[in-house]
């Protein structure tokens, strides 16, 4: 942690040399306590000189407390022009060192090797200037102590007896100790040291996760931006940077919210937050409209982070710019319409040709049998019939006589038998050729019949995202009730894409769009509103819903909404919703129609299976 501008210790820095000053912590705190037990054994050094004249041995102490004050001036001044401690710390312990074992061999004090003094010889220079050199200046002391001092009075001296055994014990003992101490500080050194070592390498580790994390953010296309769970920015790579000062003006800065607070932006954020901590993925996609006129096309999807308690801590937002793609797949799914559209002309072709070849064989075989009835019915006796008919009629006075002295009345009854048998003849074959005519068209009939129930079963189907149609359509609406001031709302479910006729379900969607969209713009009230729902019913049924809160449609209206030419729209033909509710028999659905009454909008229903008869 870096320090303050109070600490109390940054005094101590003035010492120090540039180099010394930008070492880490660890290696800062030793700085400082050598700079302290320096400071410290020149004062006791200084002390001692200002007590000189009542020593008894002046000429003797002078002189080597003179040595130590130079040598710890000498310390310090190293610190101030070296780059490292070893010389100083080095310097200090052995003029330590050297001290103890003058003041031992100068004290007439027996007891004074077991001074708990000497046990900061080795703790300090083990700290100082490591194990190996501080085992080189606390075992001479520590030899010192348990072998020369006590032979110092014993043997050179006049201490016998039991004395004399009581003070090699407490000096072995204070140099074990010492050994003792020795031992501790460097178990403990090395272990500091090993530490120190792993949280080096797990910092190093860190560093270079970091650092490959971080070049693999900057050096992406993609936007990325981490946030906390109050929306404020915490990464942001330089994709994100240059794509929102395009779009806000500015960049975002870390610490602060992502948007301003109360802007709509940020509201829309916090929402699609609390979704995506809920456990639900969050995927959306974003269209801007730069000041050139070209659209962009970003697909948004964020990613909730948790604790180890689980809790939320914020989540990652990734945005990529999907235009391209959006333009490949708007071309490819014009080419697959276009090829639908080919094949099913090519198939009507291929199906209106055979029509027209078995139509035309029957057709055939009637004009035949027409020709034959004409040309009968030309070379028929019912003219000469009407001849003879007149003429009884002209002699309906005299009629027994004309039959009996006439030779035209003579001749008549025998014409009639005649007449009336070719006529009965005439009779029968035109209804033999009547039947042929019948049988003829009945094949007709039966024909286009065929081709019309194949026609119905041999629609294309496809796989569709219901979602994507929908939006498509929208999408064409967009404009006229962008400027009508109509809010759109989605609620869309998951879905997965399901086997339908699109052009159906286009046509019906887009006619109910229309319609809406008209009766919004009939209407009066200031919150027009459209609202299209999706949703998965029981049984692998699929249900679009598409409501306005519109004019609305009376109860006497409802029961005929969908009867060919009914309409209640004053320029309308009553033939989009009647010819919408045929398409969705077709698709094996339904299209419904509620409304509350007049003035409470009006919700259009699309019940449709997710898979095909032929599939299920």
């Amino acid at each position: 942690m870096p320090e303050t501008a109070q600490s109390p210790w940054r005094w101590m820095d003035g010492f120090l040399s540039p180099e010394l000053k930008r070492v880490p912590p660890e290696e800062m705190g030793r700085a400082r306590l050598l700079i302290v037990i320096t400071l410290v054994l020149m004062l006791f050094d200084g002390m001692i000189l200002l007590f000189l004249p009542v020593s008894p041995q002046p000429w003797v102490h002078g002189p080597v407390i003179l040595m130590s004050l130079a040598a710890n001036g000498v310390a310090l001044g190293l610190l101030r022009h070296r780059s490292t401690l070893d010389a100083s710390a080095t310097l200090v312990c052995a003029t330590m060192a050297a001290m103890l074992v003058f003041t031992l061999s100068t004290s007439q004090w027996s007891a004074s090797a077991s001074h708990a003094a000497i046990t900061l010889l080795p703790a300090l220079s083990v700290y100082l200037i490591g194990p190996r050199a501080g085992l080189l200046i606390t075992l001479p002391v520590a030899l010192f102590i348990a072998v020369i001092h006590p032979l110092r009075f014993t043997l050179w001296g006049d201490l016998r007896g039991p004395e004399a055994v009581r003070l090699w014990m407490m000096n072995v003992s204070a140099a074990f100790c010492m050994g003792c101490l020795w031992v501790v500080s460097w178990l403990h050194s090395s272990a500091r040291r090993k530490a120190h070592q792993a949280r080096e390498q797990a910092l190093r580790t860190l560093r270079e996760s970091e650092h490959k994390l971080h070049t693999l953010i900057e050096n992406t296309d993609d936007l990325v931006c981490s946030l906390d769970v109050e929306g404020r920015v915490l990464v942001v790579n330089s994709a994100m940077r240059k794509a929102y000062r395009i779009r806000e003006g500015r960049e975002p800065v870390p610490g602060e919210p992502l948007f301003p607070r109360g802007s709509a932006k940020l509201a829309a954020l916090g929402r699609m937050m609390a979704q995506s901590f809920s456990g639900r993925g969050v995927r959306r996609e974003d269209t801007f409209v730069h000041a050139d006129g070209r659209h962009e096309t970003v697909e948004v999807s964020f990613k909730p982070m948790f604790g180890e308690d689980s809790q939320p801590l914020g989540l990652t937002l990734f945005a990529r710019n999907i235009t391209e793609r959006k333009v490949a797949e708007a071309k490819l799914s014009e080419v697959h319409r276009t090829l639908l559209d080919v094949s099913r002309k090519a198939g009507m072709a291929e199906a209106i040709t055979g029509l027209l070849h078995n139509v035309g064989n029957t057709l055939n075989s009637v004009n035949v049998s027409v020709h034959l009835v004409t040309e009968r019915l030309r070379a028929s006796r019912v003219g000469g019939l009407a001849r003879a008919v007149e003429l009884l009629h002209a002699h309906r006075g005299s009629l027994a006589a004309f039959l009996e002295r006439d030779p035209r009345g003579q001749q008549l009854p025998a014409y009639l038998v005649a007449v009336s048998s070719q006529l009965v003849e005439e009779q029968r074959a035109l209804l033999a050729e009547q039947d042929t005519l019948a049988h003829a068209l009945e094949h007709v009939k039966s024909i286009i019949s065929t081709q019309q129930q194949h026609a119905r079963v041999s629609a294309p189907v496809e796989r569709v995202s219901v979602t994507q149609l929908i939006d498509d359509a929208l999408r064409l609406h967009a404009l006229p009730l962008e400027r009508a001031g109509v809010e759109i709302r989605r609620q869309y479910d998951a879905l997965p894409e399901v086997m339908l006729d699109r052009h159906k379900l286009l046509q019906i969607v887009l006619n109910l769009l229309s319609n809406a969209r008209q009766a919004l713009l009939d209407t009066p009230r200031s919150d027009k509103r459209l609202t299209v729902r999706i949703a998965a019913r029981p049984e692998e049924r699929l249900l679009i819903q598409v409501t306005d809160n519109g004019p609305g449609i009376s109860r006497e209206h409802l029961p005929r909404i969908f009867t060919q030419g009914f309409t209640t729209k004053k320029d309308g033909h009553g033939f989009g919703l009647h010819t919408s509710a045929l398409a969705a028999l077709e698709m094996d659905g339904t299209l419904t129609c509620d409304s509350p009454g007049p003035g409470q909008g009006a919700t259009f229903t699309i019940d449709l299976p997710m898979q095909p008869p032929s599939a299920r």
